[in-house]
């Protein structure tokens, strides 16, 4: 009786009502106060999760874009997710689970990765007879870049592909790219300026105010080599087949081109020379250089025209020459239109063997004007021109490029091609897909 005359004394006063509204109010507010925080922390684990499956399937992509089995790129996965789980929180057993999808018009090498986790929420639990289960799943793929590039460096180990030191002053409206992966896969240093629409690079880029570019783009998937599929072969050379010394000597080969030639024809040649203060015109075609170097110290025209320094033996260490443009020299060629070397103006042999020094100059105070590709897959080529003309055109794809000198004036580069030189575009890009 007492407590039914003390609520109804409550009932009556409005600061009673406020008490029992009150009371019966708490269970919801207690209620909805767990739950919002156990929303939010199932959220963030969400998150944190999705963070940790998309870091995964880009390690994953990358791994199989350069070593595509699938445990290796499983193997990426883990070594990823060992250093950025952004959760904390061990996977369930069985996860993470990794496929290797198929390819689908521009989407290549794509890598599906699920993730699994399992852990109680504090207020939901007390309800709930097993605590909740997160899933993600993240793909990535290989997907098609949008840059062109003037300057393709295929170097792939880590020693820098693209260097540009001393004064030397580049200016391109186009991009340049490398393979190699190291933290310092491209560096500008000393006074030089390098002004291009864009530097990416397979590992990081140094970023410094003698990068003059668009963007900076480290991190990308290897730029395939445009031109792997293009090989000299000694039955198209024509060549005069060498003789040798008992200790294996060549003793006689083909004749060495030069200004002095008394015929200049396209064929196979034991090198090519151009001495200083005087010109060489060569007329269209393909030039082959068996063993022997190329060194131009005076004028060396030519319209139509492949250089393809390479060795009719077939052994794998057959010698390769090298290329050297000296002081004061001047460069005019534009490659062929059609054939088998359409677009490449200077070729060597993917046989050449690397060494600590750059081993092919374009040096000095030259000029070179090269309408087409200089490619020098194995090889490093210093370029050290004087910049007195815009070369159109010029594409350089070497295993590293230096850019070096005391020039006063900007070497610039134009990518504008005629139609039968193609266009290094984008090369590859690792992104999140749908």
């Amino acid at each position: 009786m007492m407590i039914k005359r003390c609520f109804k004394r409550l009932w009556g006063d409005k600061r009673g009502n406020m008490l029992i509204i009150a009371a019966a109010a708490m269970p919801l507010l207690v209620g909805s106060a767990g739950l919002a925080t156990d929303t939010i922390q199932w959220t963030l684990w969400k998150r944190q999760l999705q963070r940790t499956a998309d870091s995964a399937a880009l390690a994953g992509v990358y791994q199989r874009v350069q070593q595509g089995g699938q445990a290796e790129v499983e193997a990426a996965v883990d070594r990823d997710l060992e250093i950025n789980d952004h959760t904390g929180i061990p996977l369930l057993p069985g996860y993470p689970t990794v496929q290797l999808l198929a390819d689908s018009g521009v989407i290549r090498q794509p890598v599906e990765v699920v993730l699994k986790l399992q852990k109680p929420l504090t207020f939901s639990s007390m309800f709930m007879a097993s605590a909740p289960i997160i899933t993600t799943t993240a793909r990535a793929a290989s997907v098609p870049g949008t840059d062109e590039y003037c300057v393709v460096s295929l170097e792939h180990t880590t020693r820098t592909g693209i260097t540009g030191s001393g004064n030397a002053s580049v200016e391109m409206d186009c991009g340049m790219i490398t393979n190699s992966p190291a933290m310092n896969s491209a560096i500008a240093k000393g006074s030089a300026i390098m002004k291009a629409s864009v530097i990416a690079s397979v590992g990081g880029i140094q970023a410094s105010g003698n990068w003059q570019v668009g963007k900076y783009d480290p991190y990308v998937a290897q730029i395939k080599d445009p031109y792997a599929n293009v090989k000299p072969e000694p039955s198209e050379m024509n060549c005069m087949v060498p003789t040798y010394s008992n200790n294996g000597k060549r003793t006689a080969g083909p004749a060495v081109l030069s200004n002095a030639s008394s015929a200049v024809a396209p064929g196979c040649y034991g090198g090519l020379s151009v001495a200083a203060n005087t010109t060489l015109t060569l007329p269209a075609g393909t030039y082959y250089i068996d063993r022997g170097d190329v060194n131009i110290q005076g004028t060396l025209t030519g319209e139509g025209v492949t250089i393809v320094l390479t060795n009719q033996e077939v052994p794998d260490t057959a010698t390769i020459g090298k290329f050297t443009m000296n002081s004061q020299a001047l460069l005019s060629l534009t490659a062929p239109a059609t054939g088998k070397y359409a677009g490449i103006a200077i070729y060597q042999d993917r046989r050449a063997v690397d060494t600590n020094s750059s081993n092919n100059f374009i040096n000095g105070g030259s000029t070179a004007n090269v309408v087409g590709s200089i490619y020098f897959p194995k090889q490093e080529l210093t370029y050290n021109g004087d910049g007195t003309t815009v070369a159109v055109c010029t594409r350089f794809v070497t295993r590293r490029i230096v850019f070096s000198g005391n020039n006063t004036t900007s070497n610039k580069f134009a990518k504008d091609c005629p139609g039968y030189i193609p266009d290094i575009e984008g090369g590859r890009r690792v992104r999140l897909i749908a």
